[in-house]
């Protein structure tokens, strides 16, 4: 017996329906085919619309439909298709997570959902994921990671989908974090996208005497809290871009908030040979994690079929 499930095209699936109160601990699931028309929805209580909607790649920061091995404290992928979840999802009355397939093909499914019964502390936030993506992110605006939420609650982390649609360096855009009613500046401001993730220089090896770099170029890497696991090469043939999947999680440095936040990142690159700055029109799709308390705001509509396409 093949201890499996197949999702049929343009159905949708319930992976688990449990009573609580408890706490989700841990999910293990091999997707397979195209990642990005598998959509995982998570519903607490009963509510209607989902906190967690998003590709089911991108949520184990594995973007671009393909895998990657990842090793971090929340999230780790494993060959040959293995991907652990280990973020602590509470809830009180109920919680429902379902699987969607907007593809063509059958979807197999092998999955566990490992969680507990037990009281929930009165203080205790909600599990939420959202995903957005944009594609090219037009000339002089910003991309938008989250916006909309209200309340009180933390952020966690992100994950971060970067098709260069250029030549040179992608990378000098700010991530910044509106909280609390932030107008035109916000309360934390990074120093570059590479920086944010907890990288530097290009993500690129240098020699510290002169500066420049080896023959490898990009480096990929994977880490407890941030790391970089997918540099997507041309192929000098269908792949015409080069494509990077990121993720950063604040674990041990979550950000607070007690009223709203809203978190942005710049498509900004590098110098110029005149050595100006020119805004980007990159591919970007993130997902965004935080805890809050309920009710969230309504998630803005997942894209379509084509619009998540990787094309």
């Amino acid at each position: 017996m093949n201890p499996s499930i197949i999702v049929l095209p343009g159905k949708t699936t319930t992976l688990a329906e449990i009573e609580g109160p408890g706490a989700i601990q841990h999910i293990w699931m091999t997707p397979n085919r195209h990642r990005r028309f598998s959509i995982l929805r998570i519903y607490w209580d009963d509510e209607e619309k989902p906190s967690v909607e998003c590709p089911v790649g991108d949520f184990f920061a594995n973007g671009w439909g393909e895998f990657a091995q990842v090793s971090s404290l929340p999230v780790t992928v494993n060959p040959g298709s293995a991907y652990n979840c280990y973020w602590v999802m509470p809830f009180r009355k109920k919680c429902r997570i379902t699987m969607t397939n907007i593809g063509d093909e059958n979807m197999r499914l092998f999955y566990q959902i490992d969680y507990a019964l037990a009281e929930v502390p009165e203080d205790a936030a909600y599990f939420h994921a959202q995903f957005r993506r944009v594609n090219p992110v037009p000339k002089g605006e910003v991309f938008t990671i989250l916006d909309g939420v209200k309340g009180r609650g933390h952020y966690v982390g992100t994950t971060l989908c970067w098709g260069s649609n250029s030549n040179n360096w992608w990378g000098e855009g700010e991530v910044k974090f509106y909280l609390d009613g932030d107008g035109e500046f916000p309360t934390i401001c990074g120093t570059g996208t590479e920086d944010y993730f907890c990288g530097s220089y290009n993500f690129h090896a240098r020699d510290p005497e002169t500066n420049k770099g080896d023959e490898v170029g990009y480096r990929t890497f994977t880490t407890p809290y941030a790391g970089m696991p997918q540099v997507i090469r041309p192929d000098g043939l269908y792949r015409s871009q080069m494509r990077f999947g990121l993720y950063r999680w604040h674990i041990p440095d979550p950000i607070r908030f007690e009223e709203d936040l809203r978190v942005t990142v710049q498509a900004l690159g590098g110098f110029t040979r005149d050595h100006r700055f020119i805004q980007l029109q990159d591919d970007l799709a993130s997902v965004a994690f935080w805890y809050q308390v309920e009710p969230h705001a309504p998630f803005p509509a997942l894209p379509s079929k084509d619009e998540l396409e990787v094309h």
